[in-house]
C-alpha cells in the first residue's frame, strides 16, 4: 500500500531488517527521486549497497566504517556520509535510536 501526496509516494509498508533493528519507509518524490525515512536500534549491523547512497543523520549518533577501511567514523545530527555503490558498510550505534534520511544515487 502507498499513499500519494503532491510531493510524492511514501510506501506504507515497512522495510524491516535484522530482526527490526532496522526499519524504514521508501519515498518516492513526484520527480522519481527515491529516498528512505528510518531508525535503527541499538546494534552493530553490516548493510550492502546496490546505489551509492548519501547517509543523512537527523537524530542519534552512529560510528560507521566503509568497505576497505579501517577507521570507525562518528555522525550526528545534521551530519552526513557517503557509501559507494555495490559496496557495504558497518554500522554501530550504542545507547539511544539512530534517526536517518538515505538518499539514493
Amino acid at each position: 500500500m502507498t499513499t500519494t501526496t503532491l510531493a510524492g509516494t511514501v510506501s506504507t509498508q515497512a522495510n524491516v531488517y535484522f530482526d527490526g533493528k532496522c526499519v524504514s519507509h521508501t519515498v518516492t518524490l513526484a520527480d522519481g527521486t527515491r529516498k528512505s525515512v528510518g531508525v535503527i536500534l541499538p546494534a552493530a549491523l553490516t548493510f550492502n549497497t546496490g546505489a551509492p547512497e548519501i547517509m543523512e543523520t537527523v537524530a542519534g549518533q552512529c560510528s560507521i566504517k566503509l568497505k576497505g577501511e579501517t577507521e570507525w567514523k562518528t555522525y550526528g545530527p545534521g551530519e552526513s556520509y557517503n557509501v559507494p555503490g555495490d559496496s557495504s558498510f558497518e554500522i554501530k550505534v550504542e545507547g539511544e535510536a539512530y534517526h536517518y534520511i538515505c538518499h539514493f544515487g
